[in-house]
């Protein structure tokens, strides 16, 4: 099978500042990619996302390994490689300032070979799709860096290319904001059947977005597989049970003996237990034991886990899960 993004066992090291000392950011990375997919490119802070990045966009050159775009060598044939990708950045300018919005959107397409003529009426869509048409003849450095954010996917997406790269699309922007980029991104997943390679650490993006995730950590790979399965991998569920007065200890080395269990006082003096179950009969044995106990129940409120707390346990070794490689 013929993957659009192909890298095999890229590796990539630094000297840090002041001394000799080699920092290994990249350890070994492979990683392939089909024609349509979405993926998230998740990780703690320094885990080696945005260096791998920038070396599959060619704006930094492997240690050892190779970055095959669309069949071309990303090494060896540069500027052919990206003319298949658009890239959008965190913490870079990736529009110029001193245009206006139109121009922006304008100049970037000029840069890919597209006229004026040919890309008006895309710009004017895409102007209204994104709540831009009012600000069309601001300057870049008056926008909000939400509206700022929203260009720079806009550009991307003019370009017209099979693969898009997104470093933290939504990072610092508001609430009302993020909720536009995300709509956008699956719009865009859908609609134009492109290849996405999505780094972030929201959430609610790549739950609602991808379809894979491959997660790094101190510059591995130590997940690669579909949300949903990551997702039933911990589909575990949690119910929290008020009782009227305080639990036991004799109580609570009971229900322990069988399941998971955290307590905690509320305000009013009760014992919240929460029971993490397996299996959705556990809960009537459960409550069961309380019946059997004579604990009185006044609320239960059921927990669900979401793609964060995945994230969060895969990163922190509290799983035996093995990397799954989505062919």
């Amino acid at each position: 099978m013929e993957y659009v993004i192909d890298i095999q066992n890229l590796k990539k090291s630094y000297k840090k500042r002041k001394s000799n000392e080699l920092i290994e950011a990249v350890k070994g990375i492979s990683l392939q990619v089909k024609k349509g997919e979405v993926v998230g490119l998740l990780g703690p802070n320094g885990a080696g996302k945005t260096t791998t990045i920038k070396m599959m966009c060619g704006l930094l050159l492997p240690n050892e390994g190779t970055v095959t775009i669309n069949g071309i060598d990303m090494i060896k044939h540069r500027l052919k490689a990206l003319r298949h990708i658009s890239t959008v950045l965190e913490g870079n300018r990736n529009l110029y300032w001193r245009l206006t919005v139109r121009e922006n959107m304008e100049y970037f397409s000029g840069n890919r070979g597209l006229s004026k003529k040919e890309i008006s009426a895309r710009i004017d869509e895409l102007l209204e799709r994104l709540n831009l048409t009012e600000k069309a003849n601001e300057m870049v450095n008056s926008l909000s860096r939400g509206m700022q954010q929203k260009l720079s996917i806009a550009v991307a997406i003019l370009a017209n290319t099979e693969i898009i790269f997104l470093d933290e699309p939504t990072l610092g922007l508001d609430v009302e904001i993020s909720y536009e980029i995300r709509k956008l991104l699956k719009e865009i997943a859908q609609e134009y059947n492109k290849t996405i390679l999505l780094s972030s650490h929201d959430m609610p993006v790549v739950q609602e977005i991808c379809e894979r995730v491959v997660i790094i950590n101190e510059g591995r790979i130590v997940t690669d597989d579909s949300v949903s399965n990551l997702l039933s991998l911990f589909d575990t569920k949690a119910y929290s049970f008020t009782v009227g007065s305080t639990l036991s200890l004799k109580d609570r080395e009971t229900i322990e003996q069988q399941f998971i269990v955290q307590t905690e006082m509320n305000e009013s003096g009760q014992s919240i237990v929460t029971v993490t179950i397996q299996h959705s009969d556990d809960f009537y044995k459960v409550i069961e034991i309380f019946k059997e106990r004579n604990i009185v129940i006044e609320k239960v409120d059921r927990s669900i886990i979401d793609f964060e707390q995945v994230f969060m346990k895969i990163v922190k070794g509290e799983t035996g899960h093995e990397v799954a490689v989505s062919v």
